[in-house]
C-alpha cells in the first residue's frame, strides 16, 4: 500500500443541484451536508428547470407542510405544492428555513414572491413531479435527491 492514502479522508460536501436530460423529461439532482440544505437545493433547482425567475418585491409570509411516510415522496409532494402555486398565481417560494424534515413530515418557512413575467425567462413549462427514479440518500458525507420532472 503506497503512503499516499494515510490517514483519516473526511469529505466536505457543497450544497447545489444539477439539471440532467432524461428521455422527454428533465432530471434535478439536489445534493447537500444536510437534508435542509437537499431541500433548499431542490428548491432552488426546480425553479431553475422553469427558467431565469426575476422575483417581485414583498411577498407573502407563509408555512408549506406535506406530510407522509416516505422521506422522498415528502420531498416530491413539497415540489408538487410549489409547482401548483407557480401555476395557478405565478409565485416561487424564497425559504427562509426548513423548520422540519424528518418524522413524516417536511414544513418549510419562507415568503410567497411574485414573479415578474415580463422580465423573467420561462424556458419550459413543468407539467408534473413524477415518481420515477425518485430518491433520497443520505450517507456519512451528506445527501441526494433525485426528481424527474415531467416537461
Amino acid at each position: 500500500m503506497s503512503g499516499l492514502c494515510r490517514g483519516r479522508i473526511t469529505f466536505r460536501v457543497t450544497a447545489g443541484y444539477e439539471l440532467f436530460d432524461h428521455t422527454a423529461d428533465l432530471g434535478i439532482r439536489a445534493f447537500g451536508s444536510t437534508v435542509e440544505e437537499v431541500v433548499e437545493s431542490m428548491t432552488a433547482g426546480f425553479y431553475a428547470a422553469v427558467g431565469t425567475l426575476v422575483l417581485q418585491e414583498g411577498g407573502e409570509a407563509c408555512r408549506v407542510t406535506v406530510r407522509g411516510e416516505d422521506d422522498a415522496v415528502l420531498l416530491r409532494d413539497y415540489l408538487a405544492c410549489l409547482l401548483l402555486r407557480l401555476e395557478r398565481h405565478l409565485q416561487v417560494l424564497e425559504i427562509d428555513r426548513v423548520v422540519q424534515f424528518g418524522g413524516g413530515e417536511l414544513s418549510v418557512e419562507g415568503v410567497w414572491r411574485g414573479v415578474d413575467e415580463g422580465r423573467s425567462d420561462l424556458l419550459r413549462e413543468v407539467k408534473a413531479i413524477t415518481y420515477h427514479e425518485l430518491s433520497l440518500v443520505r450517507t456519512d458525507q451528506g445527501c441526494e435527491a433525485k426528481v424527474i420532472v415531467d416537461i
